[in-house]
C-alpha cells in the first residue's frame, strides 16, 4: 500500500459516506471504515512522569490554518496513528500500524474575562443533581479522571478521554502511572442502610468510587504533533480499566458532517472545575468544522476536557434511536488571528480512521470494527 494511487484511494475511501434515504429522521450514515492493524512493537524506556497536567490546550493553528493544511501522506498518517501503550507497572511500548482498505463487507463573541474564558455570554450549563439522573444513561457514562479531566465509558472496561489529560506532548503527566477513574455514586451512611435514600425533598449526597487503570493508549499524532499544527487533531486517548465497571456505556461512531447533526447541535457532560463534585451538562450549535475538528462555543471550564461529545440519531439497521460519541472535547483555544486573539472551544472528531483505531483498541479484532 504505497504510492500516490493508493494514497488517493485511501483518502477517498475514508471520506466516502453512504447517503441515508430517511425522509425525516436524522439517521446515522454508514461509512466504509478502513482497517488499522499493529505491524511491529518496540519496548521504550520507562517514562519519567514529570509533566504537569494541563486542563486546557493552546494552539497557534486556528480554523483557517487547519483548513489550509495539506493532506498528510500515507506514511505520515501511518506514523500519526501509531501509538504508545503505557502499563500500570510503568512499562511503555510503541506500536507501528498498517492501514488497509477492504472494499467489501459494509455499507459568540470573545469572553470578557480570562478567568472564565470558556463561558460565552450567558452561562448555559446545567448541573445534574440527584442520583435518579446521575445514575441514569447517558449521564452515568461520564467519569472523572484522577488527573482532573473527564472521560466517557465506551465499553465494559474502556474509557475515552483527551490525550492531554495523560501526556503533555513531551512526557507523561504526574499521576499517569497510577491513573484512576472515578464513578459518581450515592454516599450511604452505615446507620441508614435500611433507610430510604431516594427522598424527593433532599438529593442523595454523592461520592466517587475509583477504579485503577490497567493500560493507556495514546496516538503518536499527539506526541509527535504537539509542536506543530496537527497535534490537536489527535488529542484523544483510551484507558483500559483493571476490572469491568458494570454500567451501561455509550458506543463510539464516525462523526457525520455538522449539517447532518440533529439541529446542528452536539451534547456533552463533564466535571467542570468551577463546580466541584457536580456533573455539568451542556449542548450547543457547531459553528464550523474541519475534517478532524468541530469548532463550537459550548460553555465549559477546565475539567470538562476529555468529555465524550455525542448526538442522538436514528439507527436504520436496528430501527431505534441511538446515542453515539462522535468526538472528544479537547478544551479551549486562544488563537492568534492576525494579531487579534479569538477563542474557540474545540472537539476532536472521530473520523473513519480514528474510529478504526479506537475500536481496535477496544475490541482487538478488526472484524468487529467494520460498522462506523
Amino acid at each position: 500500500m504505497a504510492g500516490v494511487p493508493t494514497l488517493i484511494l485511501f483518502l477517498c475511501t475514508v471520506k466516502d459516506v453512504l447517503p441515508s434515504n430517511s425522509r425525516w429522521k436524522p439517521t446515522w450514515p454508514s461509512y466504509k471504515v478502513p482497517v488499522i492493524l499493529p505491524q511491529s512493537t518496540l519496548n521504550l524506556d520507562k517514562p519519567q512522569f514529570d509533566a504537569e497536567t494541563k486542563l486546557e490546550v493552546v494552539s497557534s493553528c486556528g480554523l483557517e490554518c487547519h483548513k489550509r493544511s495539506p493532506l498528510p501522506t500515507y506514511e505520515e498518517v501511518k506514523d500519526y496513528l501509531s501509538y504508545e501503550t503505557l502499563y500500570a507497572n510503568g512499562s511503555l511500548v510503541e506500536t507501528e500500524v498498517g492501514i488497509y482498505i477492504i472494499n467489501h463487507g459494509g455499507d459568540g463573541s470573545q469572553s470578557r474575562s480570562r478567568t472564565k474564558r470558556q463561558i460565552y455570554g450567558y452561562d448555559s450549563r446545567f448541573s445534574i443533581f440527584g442520583k435518579d439522573f446521575l445514575l441514569n444513561y447517558p449521564f452515568s457514562t461520564s467519569v472523572k479522571l484522577s488527573t482532573g479531566c473527564t472521560g466517557t465509558l465506551v465499553a465494559e472496561k474502556h474509557v475515552l478521554t483527551a490525550a492531554h489529560c495523560i501526556h503533555d506532548g513531551k512526557s507523561y503527566v504526574k499521576g499517569a502511572q497510577k491513573l484512576r477513574v472515578g464513578f459518581l455514586k450515592p454516599k450511604v451512611k452505615h446507620g441508614n442502610k435500611g433507610a430510604n435514600i431516594t427522598s424527593s425533598t433532599m438529593p442523595a449526597k454523592m461520592k466517587f468510587q475509583w477504579i485503577r487503570v490497567k493500560r493507556t493508549h495514546v496516538p503518536k499524532g499527539w506526541i509527535k504533533g504537539n509542536a506543530n499544527d496537527i497535534g490537536m487533531d489527535y488529542d484523544y486517548a483510551l484507558l483500559e480499566l483493571k476490572k469491568p465497571h458494570k454500567r451501561k456505556f455509550m458506543k463510539i461512531g464516525v462523526s457525520p458532517p455538522a449539517r447532518q447533526l440533529p439541529g446542528g447541535r452536539i451534547h456533552f457532560s463533564g466535571y467542570d472545575n468551577d463546580r466541584p463534585g457536580n456533573l455539568v451538562y451542556r449542548f450547543c450549535d457547531v459553528k464550523d468544522e474541519t475534517f478532524d475538528l468541530l469548532y463550537q462555543q459550548c460553555d465549559a471550564q477546565p475539567g470538562a476536557s476529555g468529555s465524550g461529545v455525542y448526538v442522538r440519531m436514528w439507527k436504520r439497521q436496528h430501527q431505534k434511536w441511538e446515542r453515539k460519541i462522535i468526538g472528544i472535547f479537547s478544551g479551549h483555544q486562544w488563537v492568534d488571528m492576525n494579531g487579534a486573539p479569538q477563542d474557540f472551544n474545540v472537539a476532536v472528531r472521530i473520523t473513519p480512521l480514528k474510529y478504526a483505531q479506537i475500536c481496535y483498541w477496544i475490541k482487538g479484532n478488526y472484524l468487529d470494527c467494520r460498522d462506523g
